[in-house]
C-alpha cells in the first residue's frame, strides 16, 4: 500500500526566484570562502604574489590545474590539500546553486505523474 502524500502545489514563480537567489547567494559565499582560503594559502605557503595566488586558487578550484610551479615544501603540501578540498568545495557550490531548480523540476514531474 503506497504511503499517503501531502500534495503541495508548486511554489509561485516569484517565491521560487526569491529562493533561487538566496541559494545562489549562499553558493557564492561558499565559492568566495574557498577562493579566499586558496589565495591566502598560496600566498603564505607558496610564497606567490597575491595576484598569482588568486589565479592559482581559481584555477585549482575550477579544475583547470595550477599555473605556477611551487618550490617550497609548504607550498606543495598546501597545493595538494587545497586540490582535495577544492573538489569537494566545487561540488558543494554546484549542489547548493542548482538545488532549488532541481527540486522544482522533480516536484513538477511528480505532480504531472500524479495527474495521470
Amino acid at each position: 500500500m503506497p504511503l499517503e502524500h501531502h500534495k503541495k502545489p508548486l511554489l509561485p514563480r516569484k517565491e521560487f526566484i526569491r529562493r533561487q537567489v538566496r541559494y545562489a547567494e549562499f553558493a557564492l559565499l561558499i565559492l568566495l570562502v574557498s577562493v579566499g582560503i586558496g589565495t591566502v594559502g598560496y600566498h603564505s605557503f607558496g610564497k606567490l604574489p597575491w595576484i598569482d595566488a588568486f589565479l592559482n586558487a581559481c584555477m585549482i578550484l575550477a579544475g583547470m590545474g595550477p599555473v605556477d610551479h611551487l618550490e617550497t615544501k609548504g607550498g606543495k603540501l598546501f597545493s595538494a590539500f587545497y586540490a582535495l578540498f577544492s573538489g569537494i568545495s566545487f561540488i558543494t557550490f554546484a549542489g547548493v546553486l542548482f538545488a532549488p531548480a532541481y527540486h522544482r523540476f522533480l516536484h513538477k514531474l511528480h505532480l504531472d505523474i500524479e495527474k495521470k
